[in-house]
């Protein structure tokens, strides 16, 4: 029985300048939470945006009882802002979703339920893994590889997609790590992930069906973004090497 004001499961939608898309992002997630769980909370973690997202966000959390919306007046980065808004999460299981929805939310039941039944740790949709189905650019499969398979070989993880949008926790599993990922950006995932491994948490990669929708970060430069990878790539290593954790 869970507790008064408590809930079952708190979904996060990262969100900078996502006028465009936040309203339909809580309508899908509300629909699709709707068909299996008991009680849960959507979490707007609006970061920064300049495009009228802050006000949308604030008038669907005035409409909707079960939607929290966490403003920051500075661009935070999507890290720091899913760490803040799982800091005041109430649900036993967390999740979060990439406001685009290019993974469909057909999977967000079995990526609850992993936690909720299986009772693993830590779920993460895979467009990795046989089974999975993924329309994106020639350029942007082909970076993505790159980067798990030098995670995989540098940080020695056992993921198979370490950046795919569409995660859940169990909530004191995941509270015990945010105090120890450091980066705040788009590496959030990764270095979680690789923490989790190393703090022998039980992780399970679910095949999606995954489409490009345009996302943040859609663009980009194979150069800069190439070095960007294998940076933080080597300074996760660094650090886990000084704590003999790698």
């Amino acid at each position: 029985m869970l507790q008064e004001g408590k809930k079952e499961i708190s979904v996060v939608l990262p969100a900078h300048n996502e006028a465009e898309k936040i309203e339909d992002a809580v309508s899908q997630t509300r629909e699709a939470l709707a068909e299996f769980a008991s009680s849960y909370e959507i979490i707007i973690a609006e970061d920064g945006s300049t495009d009228g997202t802050t006000e949308i966000a604030s008038r669907i959390e005035a409409e909707n009882p079960f939607v929290k919306h966490i403003h920051s007046e500075e661009r935070l980065g999507r890290g720091k802002a899913l760490n803040n808004a799982f800091k005041v999460a109430t649900g036993e299981i967390l999740a979060y979703l990439d406001v685009d929805l290019s993974t469909d939310m057909k999977h967000l039941k079995p990526l609850i339920n992993a936690i909720k039944e299986e009772h693993y740790d830590f779920a993460t949709g895979s467009r990795m893994l046989k089974g999975s189905e993924v329309k994106r650019s020639f350029k942007r499969a082909a970076m993505s590889k790159v980067f798990n398979f030098l995670v995989r070989n540098i940080l020695r993880s056992k993921i198979s997609d370490h950046q795919c949008g569409f995660k859940s926790f169990r909530k004191d599993a995941l509270m015990r790590l945010l105090d120890e990922i450091k980066d705040e950006h788009w590496f959030w995932d990764t270095e979680m992930l690789v923490r989790a491994q190393r703090n022998s948490y039980k992780i399970k990669e679910i095949p999606v069906r995954w489409e490009d929708k345009g996302g943040e970060g859609t663009k980009v430069n194979s150069f800069k973004d190439g070095l960007s990878m294998f940076y933080r790539i080597i300074k996760l290593r660094y650090f886990l090497s000084r704590k003999n954790k790698l």
